[in-house]
Formats: structure tokens, sequence, C-alpha cells
């Protein structure tokens, strides 16, 4: 048990280290709660899901509970910018592939050998990037996804709404006050 909280409060340090140094890439000072993981992850039909992608992975805490709830023959695609933490979760999660940039994100797929995703499970603090960078990295989300895939994304407002409902379907938008900060959870897919 002790060698769990170590860890936890190692991801922790290390998490605030990031956003401290690249607050507008991290996002957050803290990884995801266990109660946000669930919300998110708990969202996903993973009977029906072969290839996954997890963006803005960060420590790894959602790449954990994806690699718990994913069939034994889904493919896991994660993106993460920070070279340090993608290395760490290169070692890590060694089944998996791991890219650097999300924006590329459809010629990884297509390198994974799909056509499209299944799922989209995102991390990536949109508020926090110019509208350019936002719309880029949308068009490669909405173009990786097969039709009815689902992107799943939490964000800490609403600021993203209208853009995710301009390119999706959102099922529903769930509130996660047990995290720091709260987050909002966009259930998305697309038509």
């Amino acid at each position: 048990m002790s060698a769990n909280l170590s860890t936890s409060a190692m991801e922790k340090v290390k998490f605030l280290y990031k956003f401290i140094r690249t607050p507008r890439t991290i996002g957050s000072v803290t990884p995801s709660s266990r109660y946000l993981t669930h919300k998110m992850i708990d969202a996903v039909p993973w009977s029906s899901i072969h290839c996954v992608a997890e963006l803005g992975c960060g420590t790894g805490v959602m790449t954990k509970a994806i690699h718990r709830k994913m069939m034994p023959d889904t493919t896991v695609l994660l993106f993460e910018k920070d070279s340090h933490l993608r290395k760490q979760l290169a070692l890590q999660f060694p089944e998996s592939n791991t890219y650097a940039d999300a924006k590329h994100l459809c010629s990884a797929v297509r390198e994974a050998g799909f056509e499209h995703v299944d799922c989209v499970i995102s991390g990536l603090p949109f508020a926090n990037f110019p509208q350019p960078v936002r719309d880029a990295l949308m068009d490669q989300v909405r173009r990786a996804l097969r039709p009815g895939g689902y992107f799943i994304a939490f964000q800490y407002s609403l600021q993203m709404k209208k853009q995710f409902a301009s390119l999706f379907h959102i099922e529903s938008i769930r509130f996660e006050m047990r995290n720091v900060p709260p987050a909002f959870v966009y259930v998305c897919r697309k038509r």
C-alpha cells in the first residue's frame, strides 16, 4: 500500500512541476482524480472498441484505467507532447503505440493499421490553446473517428461546448466535483 501512495505522490509532484513549467499545455496542477477517471472510462462501451486514442496522457492515470477496461484485442494509441512523460508512458505501456503530437492523429491511426478509431479520450486543455490549434486538433479528432464513434473529453469549463456541439452530437455533459479542479465530462458521438 505504501508503494502505491509514494507512486501517487510522485505523480502529483511530477505533474505540478510540469504544470509550473508549461501551464498552457498541462492545464492542471494535479493528475485526474479516480472519480473523474471513472466518469470518463465508464462512458465507453468497451466491448465494441477495437482502437482507442488517448490525447494528453500526462502521467498515465487515465491510461491505466483504459488498460484495465479495454478488451484484450484493443489497440491503444497514446499522445503526449511532453517528451519526459511520453518516455515514461512508453516504458509503462510498451504494448501501446506512443506519439508526440495529437495534430497527427489521422496518420498515427493509419500507421497502426486502422482506417478509424472507435473512441478518442481526451485530457487536452483545449481552452488553453489558441483557436487555430483547437481547430486543427478537433479536425483530426473528427476525421479519425468512425461514424458513431465516441469522443470523450474533460474540461474545466463549458467554454468548448459550442465547438464540440458543432462537430459532434453531445450525448451528455457530466460534472465531477471530486477533482482538482472540478471538471465537466463531455460524452460525444460522431454524427
